[in-house]
């Protein structure tokens, strides 16, 4: 599994209805609305790196109300909830 975050700036007047045409699109996991130089945060889970390509310059990219993006390619996952899972294997 692969896993990207791409910043998004969006036209201010469309970001709710953006962020609800970037939540639909297959690959894409999650959106969040934040504070700050951008507009949204998309989290795009898929198979391989081919498929970033296919869901940001394909889809994400050509959602009407996206004026740029930015993408960084995850290499480790290091949340808390990954963390517990695995130190909880066999104690039940």
């Amino acid at each position: 599994m692969v896993t990207a975050i791409v910043f998004v700036k969006a036209d201010v007047a469309r970001i709710p209805e953006v962020a609800e045409q970037l939540a639909a699109l297959d690959g894409v996991s999650e959106v969040y609305s934040v504070t700050g130089q951008i507009d949204l945060i998309a989290i795009v889970r898929v198979r391989d790196h081919d498929e970033i390509a296919q869901v940001v310059a394909d889809r994400l990219n050509k959602v009407p109300g996206v004026q740029s993006t930015e993408t960084h390619i995850a290499f480790r996952s290091y949340s808390k909830h990954d963390l517990d899972s695995a130190f909880a294997l066999g104690t039940d």
